[in-house]
């Protein structure tokens, strides 16, 4: 049990003291980063999915 409270007691401190968080403001900017690179890499699997299912489309309706 002791060696339970122990790490409780040495995670408390590693998170309150040595963990750098960030500020709000950098917290946003990344919050915006990664919300525009998820429109654009979805919005490039749209575009993928849909070019081939324009090329399967096309060769079933040839075959």
């Amino acid at each position: 049990m002791k060696k339970i409270v122990a790490y409780i007691k040495d995670a408390y401190n590693e998170l309150v003291h040595k963990v750098s968080w960030p500020s709000a403001k950098e917290l946003t900017g990344s919050t915006i980063i990664v919300m525009i690179a998820s429109i654009i890499i979805a919005l490039v699997v749209f575009g993928m999915d849909s070019a081939f299912e324009w090329i399967v489309k096309f060769l079933y309706g040839i075959l």
